[in-house]
């Protein structure tokens, strides 16, 4: 049974993911809540690449449970090229200790745990392009949030991109226009997404952009 859809997330589940481990700022979090509950009206699963600890899940989950859907969220939870030891996004603390490399699925589970959103997610556990090679149907929402890298940041919009829905949305996480803000890969999927005309712009909020895929 789905809920009356919100624009907006409640206290309790802000204050989830504000607690929660990872790097999404609150507003770019409320941009991303807005468009899942619109997405979420076409009543087809909610997906997100780039799953880390859970932080922006928590709020795809509520949408989700709210429009009475499900969300997905893809990732292999051994961390991107940045999280890994030595780079500027690595957290030794999620790093599993027996075998010496990052491993964010045990802190994502307690992450939706404590959030008491458990039952709202599927988690898949592997690389983005083998799960879209097999996954079959349409996406009310697809928000790409994985590895920076051309072939990373390629691979997910190829893959994912033509699954969104008509009328459906597709969010893109770090994009900046300026090389000195930020890594590019995420705004030549950006720009690759406009140019293909299968897509218009919705909204911008800081580094997240929304758009939203225009009927065939």
């Amino acid at each position: 049974m789905s809920e009356q859809p919100s624009a907006e997330p409640g206290a309790e589940v802000l204050a989830a993911f504000e607690a929660a481990k990872g790097f999404m700022p609150v507003g770019e979090g409320l941009a991303l809540y807005a468009a899942a509950a619109e997405a979420g009206k076409l009543g087809l699963p909610l997906l997100e690449v780039g799953t880390y600890c859970g932080r922006s899940t928590i709020l795809l989950a509520d949408a989700a449970r709210r429009a009475g859907t499900v969300a997905v969220t893809v990732d292999h939870h051994r961390g991107s090229e940045e999280q890994q030891p030595g780079w500027e996004y690595h957290d030794p603390t999620v790093v599993d200790p027996e075998v010496g490399v990052m491993d964010t699925l045990p802190t994502f589970r307690r992450t939706l745990r404590k959030a008491g959103l458990e039952e709202h997610v599927i988690a898949v556990v592997g690389r983005s392009p083998q799960a879209a090679k097999v996954w079959g149907g349409e996406l009310g929402l697809v928000f790409v949030d994985g590895g920076h890298t051309d072939e990373h940041a390629t691979n997910d919009y190829e893959g994912w991109a033509p699954k969104v829905a008509p009328g459906g949305l597709l969010v893109i996480h770090d994009v900046f226009p300026d090389p000195a803000d930020g890594g590019q890969a995420p705004y030549r999927i950006y720009l690759r997404a406009l140019e293909s005309g299968d897509f218009e712009e919705v909204s911008v909020t800081d580094s997240l952009r929304v758009l939203r895929r225009l009927p065939a």
